[in-house]
């Protein structure tokens, strides 16, 4: 057991025994207070009323454990989001196999731009890692006031020493050519409101990778990234053409209905494009109550990312854990497996530990395949899988801390921790 992971449970062993002194401290639900505001509107707070789960149990995040634990006096909260934002910033020692430790600071930001508008959220993080990793991405969903438009962001800048094992899913773990390059991210799209759940819409999207170097394959035979064309500096800049359905109760830890996205990306030389491939995304997620009734949700996903033509740069390839969330398959390095075609899939179960929401957990299994160049074919299913830990971190906007432990083939395994739900 690594080092890491008997941390991680060090740390949830203390949490069980902080969530058995707060349910003594407070083992009953508080009634229901509205409060006069200056303009005379009624609001509910949320530590002088509840939020409780279908069983009336009264639902706790960190801040409210370490209130209770302490006897500190609650500042009063809304219980659900409102148009002033609620912020949660959290600095946070992280771990993943390709960033080893990781120092990071988050901040997450949650609120609604009208009062029947849907949850809009805007994302940032930095880290200084281990491995000599700096990353800052930045990722917005912002609802108007009428839900009739969906503005999308996601912007990043990565510092970020990485190695490569090759192009297919059936690349052998012992071909380690480890790479490095700066990279710039810029994707904007906006969507609109059609009917229903149905949004379409459109956007731009840039990638520019620069002063790529790599130092051939560790075991000393010829990288698949030298016979695929190296290249020190790459740009794909192009169009999307989106279309999306979400029935997701919410965005950040869905406990029920269901997502589809397509996103069709063709880049043009004519703005800035190395050279000119298209591709096709598609996203699809599932949840379910299970046992029907309850909190606990069984959840489903496919990822497919398709090169349709034209040959993108090695970097530009579909790959591990380079998925717009970086989570695809728990289990195994960041970039393990990379080819023109991916398809994708993943099962989860998220139950309580605990009634009152503070501690719960997971259990994942996923698969992916990959075929290797451009016209080549998918190969081998590549199986991962592992158990998890989630402490709840907002209970307004459902965050948790996720700890997750993921194995997958040829002796991969690793701790993964992260702040949101993997999907």
């Amino acid at each position: 057991m690594n080092l890491f992971f008997k941390i991680t449970l060090l740390i949830f062993g203390s949490l069980f025994t902080l969530n058995a002194l707060a349910q003594e401290n407070n083992p009953v639900p508080l009634k229901t207070i509205p409060v006069k505001n200056k303009k005379g509107d009624s609001t509910i707070y949320k530590r002088d009323s509840v939020i409780s789960n279908k069983k009336g149990v009264r639902q706790l995040d960190l801040t409210d454990a370490l209130e209770l634990l302490f006897n500190v006096v609650p500042e009063k909260k809304p219980d659900t989001v409102t148009t002033k934002p609620s912020l949660t910033i959290v600095p946070a020692i992280g771990y993943t196999l390709v960033t080893r430790l990781a120092f990071v600071l988050s901040g997450n930001m949650a609120f609604r731009t009208g009062p029947h508008s849907r949850i809009s959220t805007i994302t940032a993080s930095t880290a200084i890692t281990e491995n000599k990793q700096f990353t800052f991405p930045v990722q917005s969903n912002i609802w108007s006031k009428d839900n009739n438009y969906n503005f999308v962001g996601d912007y990043r800048y990565y510092k970020y020493p990485q190695s490569t094992f090759g192009l297919g899913s059936s690349s052998d773990i012992k071909n380690e050519d480890p790479m490095d390059y700066s990279y710039y991210q810029f994707y904007q799209t906006v969507l609109r409101h059609i009917t229903g759940n149905i949004y379409l819409g459109a956007g731009y999207i840039l990638d520019d990778h620069w002063d790529v170097s790599d130092k051939g394959n560790l075991d000393g035979t010829v990288s698949d990234y030298s016979r695929y064309g190296k290249t020190s500096h790459d740009i794909a800049s192009g169009f999307t053409l989106n279309a999306l359905v979400d029935a997701r109760d919410n965005a950040i830890n869905p406990s029920r209905g269901g997502y589809v996205s397509v996103q069709y990306r063709d880049n043009l030389s004519f703005l800035g494009s190395s050279t000119p491939w298209s591709s096709l995304i598609i996203d699809v997620r599932k949840y379910f109550n299970f046992p029907e009734g309850s909190d606990n949700v069984l959840a489903f996903w496919n990822y497919d990312w398709l090169i349709l033509n034209g040959r993108p740069s090695y970097l530009e390839l579909p790959s591990t854990q380079w998925d717009i969330s970086c989570v695809t398959g728990r289990g195994y390095i960041q970039g393990r497996f990379r080819g023109a075609q991916m398809v994708y899939g993943e099962a989860e179960y998220r139950f309580k530990i605990t009634a009152n929401g503070l501690l719960g957990g997971v259990f994942f299994l996923n698969g992916q395949s990959f075929s290797a160049a451009p016209g080549t074919r998918l190969q081998g299913i590549q199986p991962g899988y592992g158990p998890g830990l989630r402490l709840k971190l907002n209970t307004i906007s459902k965050t948790n801390i996720c700890v997750d432990y993921g194995l997958g083939r040829e002796g991969s395994r690793g701790v993964f921790i992260a702040v949101g739900e993997v999907f």
